[in-house]
């Protein structure tokens, strides 16, 4: 058997393809029981974070794993195989456990170093214990990923490369200025009280919040979170529990929100953020085109069709809403058209001496009649517009959740800044990686090959310990015949010559089998346990049963 692993993560995938692959705690657990009861797969876990999805399994063929693991990813996820397959990544055996050590120690994450995987690895480890899908390859792996990632932050710096998303995404609402002179005094909303939002909570506090109010679905979690950060000791903030249903209020009063719950759906609406504001201020959010969100219509269809004096456009054809001379481009034409059409609606299409000509005019129609067909309408486009310069942020929100919490249009209000998991992957793609990041990277690799040596030393033991007790039954057979033979000796003499076959047999398997896990350590050293069973005809059967005894210990384990 052998490790695999498929996945995607921010590395590999866009966020909106990431958003919608997100899987539920239901669907995590029905993808490892799918993936059990296929036939390459013996056991697996299922690492799933606001940024990677992956699915390790122990498989029997590296082809048959890929595909099955593929189109189980695909199926659970609810994005198309044909889809998802070009975001993709495989890893098998050594690269793969190389690539999960990384992971652990954060080399892997948006923000390099950050430490929260850890958590989330060994919560990934515990569900697939829970479930039974986790055996003696998952264990080991998981637990020494564990090992691996606590000795980088440990014998490191790699603490100082990379913070917390949580950290990290609070520097950018603070735009690069000091988050302690930010955050002072503010008063802070968080949706969620899983682990991210408490973490989040906690850094607020820390920060220098004034207030922190949590909302959750279930409120004796927000009551149990805001109740531990009254009485921590690092901090000196207030906080106070909510149900959902008093978001809409707690908007108006707060300055920072965060945001990370398990919604399938948006928990904050652009309309319901430029309500916020508008309570807030007493003015109306507006977007950049300056109309207000909440607000906004559609152009009734006499403003936007006919009312444009010579609009070189079959307006029969034309439908409610449309118009060739709104704020966006039109859809759907090429760059020489859309020149042609902006020429119109800046006071007509027209030849190199500067007048209107009737071949121009009949391709900008044509062009505008494909693009109606093919769309149903014409966005509109108008004259450019002076751009405003915007406002200063008055209100301030990180959605950290995956799919996102808060409607990425509340990007474009102004008086308000949205960071969300895209931005922060902008933000973090160019980020300086500290020195500290190489010796990590060294550090990884020594595990990796500890692992490899452990695992195909591991590999022979059950091969070893079935020929040591062949050994024994021989002897004990030997022993008694001689017992037959030889009634007369006593029991002194009886012990003596035990001794002596014993200490013969150990003398002659000592450095054979000293030696064959020394050899079975090394890379390629797989063969080795199937020559020792064929050597000394031991039955598979024996060597299974030594190994089903290994993995029923083995599984006793519980993440540290």
């Amino acid at each position: 058997m052998s490790l695999l692993v498929v996945g995607l993560s921010h590395r590999s995938a866009p966020v909106s393809v990431l958003e919608r692959a997100a899987l539920s705690a239901d669907a995590q657990t029905k993808l490892l029981q799918d993936t059990v009861a296929a036939e390459p797969a013996t056991e697996a876990a299922v690492l799933a974070t606001c940024n990677r999805i992956e699915l390790y399994a122990d498989v029997d063929k590296f082809h048959a794993g890929v595909a099955e693991l593929s189109t189980l990813l695909a199926q659970h996820s609810g994005v198309g195989l044909e889809e998802l397959t070009p975001y993709l990544y495989v890893h098998y055996e050594d690269r793969a456990v190389h690539h999960l050590f990384s992971v652990a120690c954060g080399l892997d994450s948006m923000v390099v170093g950050e430490g929260q995987i850890l958590g989330q690895i060994k919560d990934s480890l515990a569900r697939a214990q829970d479930l039974h899908t986790a055996g003696k390859l998952t264990n080991d792996l998981f637990q020494q990923g564990l090992r691996v990632g606590k000795r980088a932050h440990s014998e490191t710096g790699i603490d100082r490369a990379g913070q917390s998303l949580v950290t990290f995404g609070l520097e950018q609402l603070a735009a690069g200025g000091d988050v302690q002179e930010w955050a002072s005094g503010r008063k802070a909303l968080v949706i969620g009280a899983g682990s991210m939002s408490s973490l989040a909570a906690a850094t607020l506090a820390r920060a220098g919040v004034g207030e922190v109010v949590v909302a959750n679905r279930t409120f004796e979690r927000a009551e149990r979170l805001a109740q531990l950060l009254t009485e921590a000791d690092d901090n000196a903030v207030t906080a106070r529990a909510v149900r959902m249903d008093a978001v809409p209020g707690e908007l108006t009063r707060a300055d920072v929100v965060v945001s990370c719950t398990g919604a399938t759906g948006l928990v904050l609406t652009a309309e319901a953020v430029a309500q916020a504001v508008e309570g807030r201020t007493g003015q109306p959010a507006v977007a950049d085109a300056a109309v207000p969100v909440a607000n906004r219509k559609a152009p009734s269809p006499t403003a936007g069709v006919g009312a444009e004096e010579n609009c070189p456009l079959d307006l029969a054809a034309a439908q409610p809403g449309f118009s060739v001379m709104g704020e966006a481009a039109v859809a759907g034409m090429d760059a020489a058209t859309l020149e042609q059409h902006a020429a119109w609606a800046a006071g007509g299409t027209i030849d190199r001496a500067g007048r209107r000509t009737p071949e121009a005019d009949a391709e900008l129609i044509t062009a505008l009649a494909a693009t109606l067909a093919t769309v149903g309408r014409i966005p509109e486009r108008r004259k450019p517009e002076p751009v405003a310069e915007r406002p200063a942020p008055v209100f301030f929100l990180l959605d950290l959740a995956m799919p996102r919490d808060i409607d990425a249009a509340v990007h474009r209000l102004a008086g308000v800044r949205l960071v969300d998991i895209e931005s922060l992957a902008e933000a973090s793609a160019d980020a300086p990686m500290a020195a500290d990041v190489d010796q990590v990277r060294r550090i990884v690799s020594e595990e990796v090959a500890a692992f490899g040596a452990a695992q195909r030393a591991a590999h022979i033991t059950p091969t070893v310990v079935a020929l040591r007790a062949m050994a024994a039954d021989v002897v004990a057979g030997e022993i008694a015949r001689l017992d037959g033979r030889l009634p007369d000796l006593d029991e002194r003499q009886r012990g003596e010559i035990r001794q002596a076959v014993h200490r013969v047999v150990d003398k002659l398997l000592h450095a054979p089998t000293v030696r064959v896990k020394q050899l079975a350590a090394e890379p390629g050293g797989a063969g080795y346990a199937d020559a020792l069973r064929t050597l000394f005809d031991l039955d598979p059967e024996t060597v299974a049963s030594v190994s089903r005894a290994g993995d029923s210990t083995d599984k006793k384990d519980r993440p540290a």
